[in-house]
Parts: C-alpha cells; sequence; structure tokens
C-alpha cells in the first residue's frame, strides 16, 4: 500500500493549530501523538480503532491516552491527503465545537491547499 501525505492546517493568522496544541503537551503524549501521525501517514484510510475513529461529515480522529487523559486529532482527507486540522484533550465525546471547526478548516483547506497547507520556516 502506497504511504498517504500527510498535512497540517494551517489558519488565516499563518499558525499550525496542530503544532500550537503539541507544544503544550508533555514530551511522552507528543511522542504518542507523533506515533499516531506516522501510523496515518503508513495506512492512511485503512487505519482503525483503536489507533483512529470516524466522528461524522468526513471528520476522523486519532486517539492516543497518557496517564489516564485522552488526546485526539481531528482529520479529514482531501484527495489523497490526509489533513490534521487541529487536537484536543477529551473527558467523553469529541465534543460538537470542535468537529465544526474541523469542518470549517477543511472548506478552508478545500478552496485553496497551497494556501491552507503548513510548511516549515525556512531557518536560514
Amino acid at each position: 500500500m502506497p504511504v498517504t501525505t500527510v498535512v497540517f492546517f494551517m489558519d488565516e493568522e499563518r499558525m499550525c493549530p496542530l503544532l500550537a496544541w503539541l507544544d503544550h503537551l508533555p514530551p511522552k503524549a507528543q511522542d504518542k501523538c507523533i506515533v499516531r501521525i506516522e501510523r496515518l501517514r503508513e495506512l492512511g484510510h485503512e487505519l482503525r480503532r483503536p489507533e483512529a475513529d470516524f466522528l461524522r461529515d468526513d471528520i476522523y480522529e486519532l486517539r492516543t491516552s497518557f496517564q489516564s487523559v485522552n488526546y485526539r486529532m481531528l482529520y479529514f482527507f482531501h484527495q489523497q491527503t490526509a489533513v490534521i486540522s487541529h487536537g484536543l484533550t477529551k473527558q467523553k465525546q469529541v465534543p460538537e465545537r470542535e468537529i465544526e471547526l474541523a469542518l470549517r478548516h477543511r472548506k478552508l483547506f478545500e478552496k485553496d491547499p497551497a494556501e491552507y497547507t503548513y510548511e516549515e520556516p525556512d531557518n536560514e
């Protein structure tokens, strides 16, 4: 199976919500989230529970936990690319407002993928 391209959504302020969220997590939780992103890259649409799950309206979640805290990264597919919208910690279900945010991100991304794809800044 071919590797899936995974990109991070970038908002209008040129910020990457996923990376901003990851920066505030404990290092071990960050590592576990990165492993999930790599699994998404390896398996794409084939990734299933317990690592990923379908939420609704073509929005999915990458799932991991650390020290009884549940971490979720919401994503969607655009053609053959997985686009990670943002991350959150959760108690029970993923709140509707988080799914709505991912849907808004998807709508922006679909209008102009290049404009809303995060790229590492050049540190030259």
